[in-house]
Formats: structure tokens, sequence, C-alpha cells
């Protein structure tokens, strides 16, 4: 498939999870509960969100598995961040540039009882962070690059494709800074992104991408596709954090 295709039915992908009429207020996953407000990523209608928790180890992890700091960057519902704090991340951020995300993680938070460890912030990637560090930094990208000049025409849109991937590439230049002493900078990316260029990208910024896990996933809701989805370690060259 060509990266156009490839962008365009991500945008046609967006604006039906937008607007389908069988689109939830609440939805099932990992055996757990969570709200769903308009206007943010739908879980239920993608395999990304489940597919990260099972990269991250988290879909089957208990309290008392995770410890420490995690910063969760495009946050969505909230689901990885609660379900960071719910194994026993001690400082959890989620942060994302949609305000009704924020909400979202806000409410997914409270509902699930660690409103008092997870804090909801309205954040371009770092841009509202000023100086913290955590022992985890993850994004599960908008891995589907969009030309250069394609400006999104809503919120939504920016959880599925990033143009000229300019996100990532500031995000493979920060996320190693973000890091306490002994920290890990990950991202998720898929086959459906440019694998080569975001190498390229990284290269050009001093980092080094190392494939920490990977599993191979139908996309389901919207194309029988069989799609590599990626776990990458962010590496900074010598030992860069900051």
């Amino acid at each position: 498939m060509s990266g156009t295709q490839s962008y365009v039915r991500s945008l046609e992908r967006s604006h039906l999870s937008l607007t389908r009429p069988d689109r939830p207020s609440e939805f099932d996953l990992m055996g757990l509960r969570w709200d769903l407000l308009d206007e943010v990523f739908a879980p239920v209608f993608s395999p990304s969100t489940a597919v990260a928790l099972e990269l991250l180890g988290l879909a089957d992890a208990g309290p008392g598995d995770w410890a420490g700091s995690f910063l969760e960057i495009g946050c969505g519902t909230g689901v990885i961040a609660v379900r960071g704090a719910l194994a026993g991340c001690e400082r959890v951020v989620a942060a994302d540039v949609n305000p009704r995300a924020v909400e979202n993680a806000a409410l997914n938070a409270v509902r699930h009882g660690v409103g008092d460890r997870v804090r909801a912030v309205r954040s371009d990637l770092f841009s509202a962070l000023q100086q913290e560090r955590f022992d985890m930094v993850f994004w599960s990208s908008n891995y589907v690059r969009a030309p250069e000049d394609y400006t999104y025409r809503c919120m939504h849109e920016r959880a599925y494709v990033d143009p000229g991937y300019r996100a990532h590439r500031r995000y493979l230049a920060e996320a190693p800074r973000r890091l306490a002493p002994g920290g890990r900078a990950l991202l998720h990316f898929s086959s459906r992104g440019d694998l080569d260029e975001l190498h390229g990208i990284a290269r050009a910024c001093g980092r080094e991408l190392r494939v920490v896990r990977s599993v191979e996933v139908v996309e389901g809701e919207y194309g029988d596709d069989v799609v590599e989805h990626l776990l990458v370690e962010v590496l900074a060259d010598g030992g860069d954090h900051g």
C-alpha cells in the first residue's frame, strides 16, 4: 500500500470512528469497564490499545508488578496510564494534546480508584511537562505518515496520522531527556508506518532504535490486513539523558 493510500485510509477511519451510530459512551477492555467521551480515540474500533498493553506487559500485570513513575504521551481514554497505576506505578502522568482526551483519562483514573496517582494534563508531547523525569516514557504513536503539508481538520485526526513525521522527530529527540537515571523511552510503532524513515530521523537526532518486542495482529474492524506492531526503545547516543 502506498503512503498516500495508507494515510487517506487512516483519515477515513478517524471520521468513521467519530460518526458511526454504534459509537459507545462506555466500553470493555481487559476485563474492565471504561468511559469514552466524544472526540476521543475509541479503543473499541482499533486493536492498537490492547496491543500496546500486551507489548508493555500490562495486559496481565497485577498490583505490584510495576513501580516508579510513568509518562504516557497521547493517552486518549487513559487506559494504558490507568493500567500502569493499577500495576503499581506511584506517579503517572497521562498527557494528550486533545482536551477531551485529558478529561477522559481523568474520568477513567477516578473510575478505577487511581485518581490520586494519575495526573491528566493537556500537553503537545512534552510542552506542558516542564522538567519532570520518569522511569518510563511511552507513546503509542500516530505512526501513519501524512504529507508534510497536510493540515488537520479536527483534533481527532491527530491520533491517526503525523504530517511529515514532525511529532515523531520531536519525540525521538526529547523522550530520552525526560528519563530518570536508568529509565526507558518506548514507542509503539507498526508496519503501517515508515520504519526506514523513522530510523533516519533517529540517526539525525543522535538516537538509536531497538525493537524490544513485536506482534502481528489482524486489523479487524476496518480491514483484514495483518499488521506488525512494534515496541521500540529509543536509546540516546552516548547515554544523553539531558
